[in-house]
């Protein structure tokens, strides 16, 4: 770690009662910082905000967030970020303290050091055995309990794979460990359904909307193993590793990537000022 703000106080520690902690009760997001600059911040404190609200956490001021990111800034001009935002300390039992303090975690690490070539030649994925319960009240949002993404995660130590594919209960595709997902299927972009599990990522929605920017029809809807495994293109989007087509899936082969490449031009050409 490069360094850490706990509600802007550098390298501070969480106390132990946090309910971050304790229960997972929080939300985060993760980006990329070069230059000292992140892009597309607008989209991603909006994501952030939208998260806390869901929890019902009270999200912290853009400014303030501001402020830490310029504090790392100031040390780390390239780097990953990450911010955290708990309910703040309460006591013991699951009931929420009466005026929580919610408290925000900025935390800097190097950027992921992947292959370039994983960009334009495309990655190896493979499925994962753990499946994704459901919960609705909490699909879509970045939430603290990450322990279904470590299990998977865990399945796998070959550096060359580099992403697992990860099925809901009824086996629909629904996301990779750390990724989004889109298909394209007869001209146009597919991305799974998260509305009972999944985490609905702020590059997933820039692609929806740089498509229908563009003309590209962009669908929203249930993706079989069998559907994915018959796409003209896969590829994996996060706000680290930008786009990443899929080039071998157990026995598939994809060798031509048309789509991939016409979005990651769309995401590099993205309006959004970095802050």
């Amino acid at each position: 770690m490069l360094m850490t703000l706990v509600d802007g106080v550098p390298d501070a520690g969480v106390p132990a009662d946090d309910r971050g902690l304790t229960y997972g009760d929080g939300v985060f997001r993760t980006m990329a910082m070069h230059g000292g600059r992140v892009s597309r911040w607008s989209l991603q404190y909006a994501k952030l905000a939208s998260d806390c609200v869901v929890l019902g956490i009270q999200p912290p001021a853009g400014e303030a967030l501001l402020q830490d990111i310029r504090a790392i800034a100031a040390r780390a001009q390239d780097c990953s970020l990450r911010i955290t935002v708990t309910r703040g300390s309460g006591g013991r039992g699951y009931a929420g303290p009466e005026n929580p303090r919610p408290r925000r975690i900025v935390s800097a690490s190097p950027l992921p050091a992947h292959p370039v070539e994983w960009a334009s030649a495309g990655v190896t994925v493979r499925l994962c055995a753990l499946r994704l319960s459901e919960q609705p009240a909490l699909a879509g949002i970045k939430h603290l309990n990450r322990l279904e993404n470590v299990l998977a995660r865990a399945e796998w130590d070959d550096p060359a794979i580099a992403e697992g594919l990860l099925q809901d209960t009824a086996g629909n595709i629904i996301e990779g460990t750390r990724c989004n997902v889109f298909i394209v299927e007869n001209g146009m972009l597919v991305t799974p359904d998260l509305s009972r599990c999944g985490v609905s990522g702020v590059t997933r929605e820039l692609v929806m909307a740089s498509a229908a920017r563009h003309g590209l029809r962009c669908s929203v809807e249930t993706v079989s193993r069998r559907r994915l495994e018959s796409a003209a293109e896969v590829m994996l989007v996060n706000s680290l590793i930008g786009v990443w087509p899929v080039a071998a899936f157990g026995a598939l082969r994809w060798r031509e990537f048309p789509v991939a490449t016409l979005v990651r031009k769309w995401l590099d050409a993205f309006d959004h000022p970095a802050v």
